[in-house]
């Protein structure tokens, strides 16, 4: 067994939250990361998600996904329409071991939820906090995701199309 391997296994998972924000006519938020190859260029270049981010000590999980997206799209015209029965694990890639996430952590475990966008596009502020994770974002159709650069968080995002998809109707 490969030593990044043996050493990935020991480090535990960062406790994290997702959110799949759901427009009215069934489309979900996405935006582009500042901080990965193709931030600033074309809508066909660089990283794509969903915001999420980690719990803080002793913080709900339902609180800490209203708090990352507020934080993240600087917008609280949300409100939880389903949180994700199970926490889904994912492991970094091998080179990120011991750089991503602070080194810390060899993945992250994830409760996702399904929310509801309330407000109108101006409410989203990508600039509301700074550093700003995201530069650019985007409506797009849900079944469309896994086709975008999502990177390895693919499989994630290939699940929560399946386990979500009743929300992507239009209401």
């Amino acid at each position: 067994m490969p030593e990044t391997t043996t050493q990935a296994s020991a480090l535990p998972y960062r406790p994290n939250v997702g959110a799949m924000i759901f427009h009215p006519d069934g489309r979900v938020f996405i935006a582009r990361r500042t901080d990965m190859p193709g931030a600033g260029g074309p809508l066909n270049e660089g990283t794509w998600q969903c915001p999420q981010g980690g719990i803080d000590e002793g913080e709900d999980p339902a609180q800490a996904v209203l708090r990352e997206v507020w934080e993240e799209t600087g917008t609280r015209a949300v409100r939880i329409l389903a949180e994700h029965p199970e926490w889904i694990s994912y492991d970094l890639p091998a080179p990120l071991i011991g750089k991503a996430l602070g080194g810390r952590y060899r993945g992250q475990t994830q409760k996702w939820f399904a929310l509801a966008f309330t407000g109108q596009d101006t409410d989203i502020r990508l600039d509301a906090h700074t550093p700003a994770e995201f530069d650019t974002w985007m409506w797009a159709d849900l079944h469309t995701l896994p086709t975008r650069n999502v990177g390895f968080k693919k499989p994630i995002y290939e699940r929560l199309i399946r386990d979500f998809a009743d929300f992507a109707s239009p209401r």
